[in-house]
């Protein structure tokens, strides 16, 4: 929403948005991250019976999660300008940029502090509480974009800084709610920071499983840095355009991200609990309805793409660019939902190496590179966005490869009892 109600206020601001979005990516990815380390260790000590471990293992989340929001305080605080310099020579951009990102960074205590205790709610299956936490959250942010970007109700106009000021105050209304659920309705987790210190072993095992996922996501927002760099040298209008796709994207992955994030303690709630069967249904729903779900949005991606764009006040210029662009990029749908829930298995059973092997693979091994290829052969920027299927297709064949042997290493032996814990 921060780009749409951008989009009215600027083009160049949707462009600084755009590109300053790696930053925020690996933000988000940071606190998710270390999210699904303590997510899945929690679920399976619960899964174990072993309610102390549980408990333990929360606090040292939470301790991680607080070490998270002090980089990233940092980075807004001292970076974030040459971020934007090594993208553009473009002043405009520069300026909204470095304003949007330094305050999303320094305000990061928010998201920091939302991520850690919905995780706790969706590790003991209070999944309904996150989904109020986040959709309150969502329409905070909603609301008072406009009101801070264009100065209604007698605020001050904010413009671009107005837009990076409601997300953090949406994150930061969805964190205290988030508390609030675990004090109230979580019963499975009791959190007392009395004598609180580091405990090494845990910290490990936490970032052994959540460490993998922050690379892939940092892989993402270095793929996005990267690929800005390569769509600046045909137009920055390139790169306001894989910034509406990037968002719309992230609107059709996240229902398949929320049943991701409901599989992932179901399997390893019976990974601890030792039941195969109930760990493949779980797989083989999950993947069935993933699937279903990316299908539906690459339909509507492929009949009306010029709406969507419409939502971020296209102009003739920007349809002409963009309708083909994000009726090719968006083709990779067809196989990203196997891959997606591919991953989350992986971190459920503790493999997030695993899922960290099939986005390096995807986003470094070939979609750069493929990118960068037809860039400089075809000097046509169209042939650039067929990076993205063909990455796709790419991680596919990994995520098989790697999830067979997961079957045969782990599901299998458990099955015949002779799997080693």
């Amino acid at each position: 929403m921060d780009s749409v109600f951008v989009s009215y206020f600027d083009t160049d601001g949707l462009t600084a948005v755009s590109t300053a979005f790696p930053i925020q990516n690996l933000m988000i990815g940071v606190s998710s991250g270390l999210g699904v380390g303590f997510n899945a260790l929690i679920s399976k000590a619960l899964g174990e019976k072993k309610q102390k471990d549980a408990n333990e293992v929360a606090r040292q989340g939470v301790f991680l999660e607080f070490v998270g929001y002090l980089i990233f305080l940092i980075i807004g605080l001292f970076f974030v300008n040459a971020f934007m310099h090594s993208q553009t020579d473009d002043q405009k951009i520069i300026d909204y940029g470095v304003s949007y990102a330094s305050v999303c960074c320094i305000f990061s205590f928010g998201i920091f502090a939302q991520m850690t205790f919905e995780r706790m709610l969706q590790s003991t299956g209070r999944t309904f509480y996150t989904m109020i936490t986040q959709a309150i959250g969502a329409i905070i942010n909603i609301i008072l974009d406009p009101i801070l970007i264009f100065g209604y109700f007698g605020m001050p106009r904010m413009g671009v800084t107005g837009a990076a000021v409601a997300t953090v105050i949406g994150q930061c209304i969805a964190a205290v709610l988030a508390i609030l659920y675990n004090l109230k309705k979580n019963d499975d987790i009791t959190i007392s920071f009395k004598g609180f210190k580091p405990i090494g072993s845990i910290i490990y095992h936490i970032l052994a499983i959540g460490v993998p996922s922050v690379i892939m996501v940092a892989i993402g927002s270095l793929m996005t840095y990267l690929l800005n760099k390569i769509l600046f040298t045909f137009t920055s209008l390139a790169v306001a355009v894989f910034g509406c796709y990037f968002k719309v994207q992230s609107m059709a992955f996240m229902p398949v991200f929320g049943l991701n994030n409901g599989m992932i303690p179901i399997v390893a709630y019976n990974f601890g609990a030792k039941q195969p069967d109930r760990m493949m249904k779980t797989m083989k729903y999950s993947i069935m309805i993933a699937v279903g779900i990316m299908l539906f949005c690459l339909t509507l991606m492929q009949i009306m793409p010029g709406t969507i764009l419409k939502i971020f006040d296209a102009d003739d210029s920007m349809l002409s660019l963009g309708i083909p662009a994000l009726r090719i990029m968006s083709t990779a749908f067809i196989f990203a939902g196997f891959s997606v829930i591919c991953s989350g298995v992986f971190q459920a059973l503790g493999k997030g190496v695993y899922s960290m092997l099939v986005s390096i693979a995807r986003q470094l091994l070939v979609l750069l590179p493929v990118a960068y290829a037809f860039a400089k052969i075809t000097n046509d920027v169209n042939y650039v966005w067929l990076a993205f299927p063909i990455a796709e297709v790419a991680s596919l064949f990994v995520s098989i490869a790697l999830l067979l042997n997961i079957n045969k290493k782990i599901i299998r032996p458990m099955k015949n009892g002779t799997a080693s814990f």
